[in-house]
């Protein structure tokens, strides 16, 4: 399967840069393979790092806005007997559920940075009717730094690049926290300044 896909990604490269936007549109095609092979790409010379993540950025936001329509307008019938074409198993659907249970809308962005259910929590997102343009924000502001990473990875580790979703996942828990903690640091400012200019 991973053959196919590859072969795929290769003969959408002729489209430039708007082909690595159009691979990461379909979500069978897994931005694990699109993206360390983009960052490959970059290390031969073919393409700009920057451009290659913005495309992947704009790509990986479009794809998972099929997975949030089949949830939201079919329901967990049709998300269950269609997931498999997406490559979508039962149990990253239940881990999704359970996921966005306990953590609320926000798993739009944290759920993206875990291996078992970044791809299936845009399902329990568009059956909970969760908002589309605030899951199509918080989708982007997790590919953002997820392609930017992975690009990356592509582009140094070089022709070894299919090694990359492996280092990705030893650091992903690491770098959702960091972005986390960055976010708590931001608001508390924000919030801080916004209190002191009330208190003037």
């Amino acid at each position: 399967m991973s053959e196919i896909v590859i072969s795929l990604i290769e003969f959408l490269k002729q489209f430039s840069y708007f082909g690595i936007l159009l691979a990461l549109c379909f979500e069978f095609v897994p931005a694990e393979v699109v993206l360390p092979l983009a960052g490959f790409w970059v290390f031969q010379g073919d393409f700009n790092y920057y451009l290659v993540v913005l495309a992947g950025t704009v790509g990986g936001t479009i794809g998972p806005l099929t997975l949030y329509a089949l949830g939201r307008y079919g329901g967990r019938p049709m998300v269950l007997k269609y997931g498999k074409y997406f490559l979508v198993s039962q149990k990253q659907i239940d881990a999704s559920d359970k996921f966005f249970e306990k953590y609320g809308s926000g798993v739009a962005f944290f759920a993206r940075f875990l291996p078992v259910v970044r791809t299936a929590i845009s399902i329990p997102c568009g059956m909970a009717k969760m908002n589309v343009w605030k899951f199509s924000i918080y989708t982007y502001l997790a590919m953002l730094p997820i392609t930017a990473f992975y690009v990356y990875l592509g582009f140094k580790l070089g022709p070894h690049y299919k090694e990359a979703e492996e280092i990705f996942n030893s650091y992903a828990l690491p770098l959702v926290l960091i972005i986390l903690a960055g976010l708590i640091i931001f608001f508390t400012y924000k919030f801080i300044s916004k209190r002191k200019s009330e208190s003037i």
